[in-house]
């Protein structure tokens, strides 16, 4: 697994970025499965802000180690290390709840100093978004890294940190690298902050992409966005309230509230069922 020396947090950001559902709208014949069983209602982008990621390296792999060689689970396939699931790579729709429960005491720390933030699509509103656009113009044809594109920008438009450097590890999706994405959404932040303090921003940036087993902060944010998604796909406020105290921002890009597009939750106004309830959704992409 990949480690980073010990970083200084005046100095280094470090960020791990990965997904949860996904952006299919439609199978490959042109009919919708939105809304089919199996089929995710929303897709969200998440990252995770990790202050050390070597102290949370050492703390996942000897929870680890302390799981493989624990009689209980001996017989567990999902922990036999030729399965490559939980012997490998932390992920916690495979992990049982047992494991699962264990990583999220890891996790919630607070010498870990994590920060999660995450951007959702309502993938109902996304078709609504796509019919629109045909309409507009007949050539029009959906693309699944349109809408992954975007979360990016959403994620980082309004980012403005105090550092020398900010490392992006991103989980690769698909059989291209994302990485012109997040190098857009750099830009586009850059060119805010110009904009709003007249000077480029004093930090470089490094945008790498990676897989959960040679990074954990990817399996870590990977167990935030499953609480996350939990949420929103199942009604459940249980993990979403156990991992809030390490949740800086969740951005509901699909709700309208007062004319205004898109609700953010946070330290000030927390995500439940009661909240969200209350609340339409708008349309757009």
């Amino acid at each position: 697994m990949t480690e980073q020396s010990s970083p200084n947090s005046k100095d280094v950001l470090y960020y791990f970025v990965d997904e949860a559902g996904d952006p299919k709208l439609f199978e490959r014949r042109g009919k919708v499965v939105v809304g089919n069983e199996g089929v995710s209602k929303y897709f969200m982008l998440g990252k995770l802000d990790v202050a050390d990621p070597v102290s949370l390296h050492a703390d996942l792999e000897a929870l680890r180690t302390e799981l493989l060689a624990d009689p209980y689970f001996k017989d567990v396939p999902s922990l036999r290390p030729e399965r490559k699931k939980t012997a490998l790579a932390f992920h916690a729709k495979n992990d049982l709840p047992e494991v699962r429960r264990a990583v999220y005491k890891v996790l919630l720390k607070p010498e870990h100093n994590l920060k999660f933030s995450v951007v959702i699509r309502d993938k109902m509103e996304l078709l609504a978004y796509v019919a629109q656009q045909n309409e507009r113009d007949k050539g029009y044809r959906y693309r699944e890294n349109e809408v992954y594109d975007s979360l990016v920008t959403e994620l980082f438009r309004t980012f403005h940190p105090v550092v020398d450097l900010v490392d992006i590890c991103y989980a690769t999706r698909g059989k291209k690298p994302r990485s012109k994405a997040f190098e857009a959404a750099i830009s586009k932040a850059e060119n805010v902050f110009e904009r709003q303090y007249g000077m480029k921003p004093p930090h470089a940036w490094r945008v790498r992409p990676s897989v959960p087993p040679m990074d954990v902060g990817l399996q870590a944010v990977d167990y935030f966005l499953w609480a996350v998604q939990r949420f929103f796909e199942r009604g459940e406020d249980r993990f979403i309230e156990l991992i809030w105290p390490k949740v800086h921002w969740v951005n509901d890009l699909d709700r309208i509230e007062d004319g205004h597009r898109g609700v953010r939750y946070d330290k000030n106004r927390p995500l439940n069922v009661a909240e969200r309830s209350r609340k339409k959704r708008s349309r757009g992409i």
